[in-house]
Parts: structure tokens; C-alpha cells; sequence
């Protein structure tokens, strides 16, 4: 017998399930029949597509057996089953995606991290809120041998050599004594009809049937009424999808929900929909109503299942919906792809390619009902993914403007949000121009910041981007309908030949300030220019966007690797008609000016969402200038 020990974040599953004080512990039963079905499913998909696998018949069935004298349940299944290198991989680590982030937000206190379990997919583990000791007894179909796990959740888990007549596997649960009532067929039968009813595999249990007395014309009984134990099956098996949305209560959307997003919350909304014709599938999408742990991670869980013709295929292709609509979790089935589709095969098949397109058309179409028909529930959707949304203006060109439409903007003239349908209703229709302005920063620090001033005097509305997506992304998005998105340092007005002569005049004068600031801070800025759209401020930064070293930079950002080229130094612009320029010009104290210019390159930077460089000589700068002043 083989003895090992659980990986580190199993086990801190596992001691959690343990000492949980989460009150749903009935999922226990919808993690382990959803893991039977899995295992169903890859059974089903090799018998039909693999050569090892055509001899064995596929008899699917789950068989959930209670007993009350020995207080074990089993559930056990005839899918592929496990081998002793599956056993280790699957009960030893937690390979699953979010698992981490699910670990992280962890507090310690056992009554708040309950509450996290309901958000997160606990699979095999969860058996241990409710049993003291737990055996797997699996074999691996077209495999001779059959094993044994074992593990009392004290961090450690055996495994041996065992005997089984059939393939598939039995998890035998030693139910701890406040956990009795999942003895009881009344229970079980009714938190299988909750969350697994519409698996598409039988489940058997043994109930008992009351038999009535036989009695003879006379009345008299002639054979007393008796029990007989019948195994009979529980759940209705059939594929939730494939029904007419018109039989399906929304009570029975939402419990399957629970079963394939290993979910305790409702969905927010969901989508199901049959094409016939050319193509013929079906789609059944759902919004969560909390975004998944892994939302922000590379290695995130995608929540589709793709079957064709009700034989499920996969459940880790990225591919079968754009990265945007990663928060979306369901069904696709189609009866036009080959059972053996490969991944490589299933990224270029056309077919697929077309479910995908027009998925995701339907996805985009629905939200925007959402957004115009009912406002607070999109704006629970998009608190919660409003941000990943925003990436497909980036990698799905084709479906920009509606993605762009779905949007909600915080903008300058106002504290709402708005979306862009009603912002360029208030935009010049001659020049046709939509001013935004990114940083990531606050949306008070970004509203008060010195390149909308000249907005503000003339009254014109800018959108506001301080989400770090959108210092990334709109740089990039150029175009809605015939407005031309344009970045507020990047704007042009029109102005008169008598006020382009005073700007003339003035930034001639104050040369010498300008050159005076540069030699004082060096490579800290490309340079130092006048510049006359602020109004209340006396500097601002700016970028030029035609320096080559830029371009890179935004180029590596745009892949995922801004840390790997430095933006090049800024620009300082100061406004002369500014009283703290104006009287640093005519100063006569060389270290008053030297200490005023970084005093205002850091307030600029600031401004612009930055961390200073050395806030301990900034400080010691300000108080020197406050000395002074006094």
C-alpha cells in the first residue's frame, strides 16, 4: 500500500471542506453525479472515436446506494474510470483553473470563507463536509487493473491494488453522524431532482414500493401488504437543451445552471437557442451573476461544453467563444462536426466557425435587450463584466460598434454614465469628434485633470476612461459610425489670427523659463513647452505619439508585455498666463525655480495617475518652497 501526500492546495481544500461551517452541503451530491456524468461523457466520445475503446459496450447509468446499517453512500458509475497515475492526478492535486485565486481569498474565519464555497466549484473534495473517511474504489476501461484510494482527510491518501468486475468508479462516503439525513431516499431522490435532473444519464437508486393487501371478494384479506425494495430511476435524463424552451420552467433552467457552472448562485440571465437550416445546432448560454474567480487569469476555465449530437466532446476549448465572452457558461451541440474533431481541426473548421459567429451575434443582441429593457439587471451584469467586455473592441473587429454600444461611460458634464448612442448626440456634427481621455487613475483625479480644462471652458463633453483596459484598448479603437474617436491632447480648435500672434509672443517670452525647466530636470522630460489650453493649471504632461519609442511601448502593451519597454519621457507643458509661471519667469532665485520645476513635474505626474519617483525629497522640496513663501 502506497501512502502520499495531498499537494498543498488540496489539502487546504480539503481541511476547509473538512472544518466548513457552509450550510449547502448537499452539493456534495451534485459535484459527485456531475463528475459521473463527466466521466460518462469521455466514455461515450472513445467508444465511438477510438480503436482501444470499441469492444466495450456503453451502458451509462450512476447508481447513488444508501446504507443505513453500515451509514455509507456510494455513488458509482460505469464511465471510463480511473487508472493509478489518473488517481493521483485527479484525487492527489487540484489542477482545476481559479483554484488559487479561490485560496487567496481566503480570510481564516471559517463563517466567511463558507460563504466563498458557494462561488467556487469544489468537485470531489466537497464528499469530505460530510463524510469522516472516503473510498474510491475505479478501473480504467480497456485496463485490467483496478485500484483503491484512500484518505480520512488528515492530509495524507493511500492507494492500492484492488479487484472490480467493471470498468467505472464507486466513491464510498463514511458519513460523519450529523449527516445522517443523506441516508434517507427521500433526501437524496430530491437533491438529485434539483440540481441533476436533466443530466443526460440515468441515475438509479433503490426505493422501497409499498405492495397493498390482496384481499377476496369477500373483503377478506387473502395476502397482507408488504415492501419490496425496487431500483428504480430518479431522474428525468434528458438533456436539457435539446427540449423546447416552451417545456422548460425557469426553475428547471436554473437548477441546470447549478449542475454545469458548479454554482450555489442563480443566473442572471440566460439564452436558448436552435438553428435550423444550412446548419443545425443548439446553443444554451448563461450569465452568471458573480464573475468567477479565475475571470482575470490566463489559465481561466472556460464555461462551454461542446457536444455534437448530444456526445460531448469537450469542456476546455477556448476557442468555441471569443475571450470576452469568457464569463459565459452552457452548451453547444451541433449534428454538422465529425465525432473525432480535433482542437486543431475544431479552430479552422468552418462549420464551428459559423456556430461561433452567429453565437456570439446572439450573445451581443441579448445584452443589448438587456440594456434597454431592463436597466438594473445590466447594470449587475455589467459591474461584473463590463471590463472583459471591453476587451472584444480589441480582438473582435467585426462586432466593434455593438460591443462599443453595449458600453457605459463616465463622462465629464455629468455624474451618470452614458452610453455612446446618447453621448454623440451632444457631439458637433461638423467636426463629428469624440474627445476621451484614459489614465489609471480615480474618476475625481481624472475629472479634475488639467488636459480637460479647455473643455470645460468651452463646455464640451469628453468621456472618461480610468480603467487600466482602457488605457490599453481605445488608443487602439478609432472609429463609431462616422464619429472619429480622439484623444484630448490630440484635439484641434480653431482659433483666430490675433490669438495665435499673442501665443506666439508669449511662448517667445517665456523661452528662457522653458529651457531653464529642461536643463533643471534633464532625461526626466523629452522637453519643456508652453502650451495654452490649460486654465486653471500651471503644467501638464504630454505624450508624443509620433516618437518611435512609443509606438513600441503600446505595441507591447497591446501583447501583454508593457513592462518589457519603458514609455519614453514626457513632455512638460506650462502655461504662461499661469500666476506660479508667470512669477517663477521673473524670480531671481536659481534654487527657488530649480526646486519649483520638480515640484511640478511631480504634480503633473500625479495628475496623470503616476507614482512619484521619491516622495521623500518632493516633500522635502514643498517645504522649502513653504518655507519660503512664509
Amino acid at each position: 500500500m502506497a501512502k502520499h501526500q495531498f499537494q498543498t492546495e488540496a489539502n487546504q481544500m480539503l481541511q476547509l471542506m473538512i472544518h466548513s461551517l457552509y450550510s449547502n452541503k448537499e452539493i456534495f451530491i451534485r459535484e459527485l453525479v456531475s463528475n459521473a456524468s463527466d466521466a460518462l461523457d469521455k466514455l461515450n466520445m472513445l467508444v465511438l472515436t477510438d480503436e482501444k475503446y470499441k469492444d466495450i459496450t456503453f451502458n451509462p447509468r450512476i447508481d447513488i446506494v444508501p446504507n443505513k446499517e453500515a451509514k455509507t453512500l456510494t455513488i458509482k458509475d460505469s464511465g471510463i474510470g480511473m487508472n493509478e497515475e489518473d488517481l493521483m492526478n485527479n484525487l492527489g492535486t487540484i489542477a482545476k483553473s481559479g483554484t488559487k485565486a479561490f485560496l487567496e481569498n481566503l480570510t481564516g474565519d471559517q463563517k466567511e470563507d463558507s460563504n466563498l464555497i458557494g462561488q467556487f466549484g469544489v468537485g470531489f473534495y466537497a464528499c469530505f463536509m460530510v463524510a469522516d473517511k472516503v473510498e474510491v474504489i475505479t478501473k480504467k476501461a480497456a485496463e485490467d487493473q483496478a485500484y483503491v484510494w484512500k484518505s480520512a482527510g488528515d492530509g495524507s491518501f493511500e492507494i492500492e491494488e484492488t479487484t472490480k468486475d467493471s470498468h467505472g468508479t464507486e466513491i464510498v462516503m463514511y458519513l460523519k453522524d450529523d449527516a445522517e439525513e443523506y441516508l434517507e431516499e427521500y433526501r437524496i431522490e430530491a437533491i438529485v431532482k434539483k440540481y441533476s435532473n436533466h443530466i443526460p444519464f440515468p441515475i438509479f437508486m433503490d426505493k422501497e414500493k409499498h405492495i397493498p393487501a390482496v384481499t377476496d371478494d369477500d373483503g377478506k384479506e387473502v395476502e397482507p401488504a408488504k415492501t419490496e425494495i425496487e431500483n428504480v430511476q430518479i431522474n428525468k435524463a434528458n438533456a436539457l437543451w435539446t427540449l423546447s424552451k416552451k417545456d422548460i420552467t425557469d426553475e428547471e433552467y436554473k437548477d441546470f445552471y447549478s449542475t454545469i457552472a458548479h454554482s450555489n448562485e442563480e443566473p442572471l440571465a440566460w439564452m436558448h437557442n436552435k438553428a435550423e437550416g444550412a446548419i443545425e445546432y443548439t446553443t444554451l448560454f448563461y450569465i452568471p451573476s458573480k464573475a468567477p474567480m479565475d475571470l482575470y487569469r490566463v489559465d481561466y476555465q472556460t464555461g462551454i461544453k461542446l457536444y455534437i449530437n448530444r456526445v460531448f466532446i469537450t469542456d476546455d476549448e477556448k476557442e468555441l467563444m471569443p475571450t470576452y465572452l469568457r464569463f459565459l457558461r452552457g452548451v453547444i451541440d451541433s449534428k454538422d462536426l465529425p465525432l473525432n474533431v480535433s482542437r486543431e481541426i475544431l479552430q479552422s473548421n468552418p462549420t464551428m466557425a459559423k456556430i461561433r459567429n452567429a453565437s456570439v451575434k446572439k450573445v451581443l443582441s441579448e445584452l443589448a435587450k438587456m440594456a434597454k429593457k431592463d436597466k438594473e439587471k445590466y447594470t449587475t451584469f455589467y459591474k461584473e463584466f463590463g471590463n472583459v467586455l471591453k476587451e472584444g473592441l480589441y480582438n473582435d473587429f467585426a462586432n466593434r460598434e455593438k460591443i462599443l454600444e453595449l458600453l457605459q461611460f463616465n463622462h465629464l458634464n455629468s455624474d451618470d454614465v452614458i452610453t455612446i448612442e446618447e453621448f454623440v448626440k451632444n457631439v458637433d456634427e461638423e467636426k463629428k469628434e469624440i474627445y476621451y481621455i484614459t489614465a489609471k487613475s480615480s474618476l475625481s483625479m481624472l475629472k479634475a485633470s488639467p488636459a480637460l480644462e479647455r473643455f470645460k471652458a468651452k463646455g464640451i463633453d469628453v468621456l472618461l476612461l480610468n480603467e487600466e483596459v482602457d488605457t490599453i484598448i481605445f488608443p487602439m479603437v478609432t472609429e463609431y459610425k462616422d464619429y472619429k474617436f480622439v484623444a484630448v491632447n490630440d484635439a484641434k480648435f480653431e482659433e483666430s489670427e490675433e490669438e495665435k500672434k499673442e501665443e506666439e509672443a508669449l511662448a517667445k517670452e517665456f523661452e528662457s523659463l522653458t529651457k531653464e525647466f529642461k536643463d533643471t530636470l534633464g532625461e526626466s522630460v523629452k522637453e519643456v513647452e508652453t502650451t495654452f489650453d490649460l486654465i486653471d493649471s500651471p503644467v501638464a504632461l504630454k505624450v508624443d505619439k509620433d516618437d518611435p519609442a512609443y509606438q513600441m511601448a503600446q505595441m507591447m502593451k497591446q501583447m501583454g508585455q508593457a513592462m518589457d519597454v519603458p514609455e519614453p519621457a514626457p513632455i512638460l507643458q506650462i502655461n504662461p498666463k499661469h500666476e506660479l509661471i508667470v512669477k517663477l519667469k521673473e524670480s531671481a532665485d536659481q534654487n527657488l525655480v530649480t526646486d519649483a520645476a520638480h515640484i511640478l513635474l511631480d504634480q503633473a505626474r500625479l495628475f496623470d495617475g503616476q507614482e512619484l519617483d521619491d516622495t521623500a525629497e518632493f516633500i522635502s522640496r514643498l517645504n522649502r518652497m513653504m518655507s519660503k513663501a512664509l
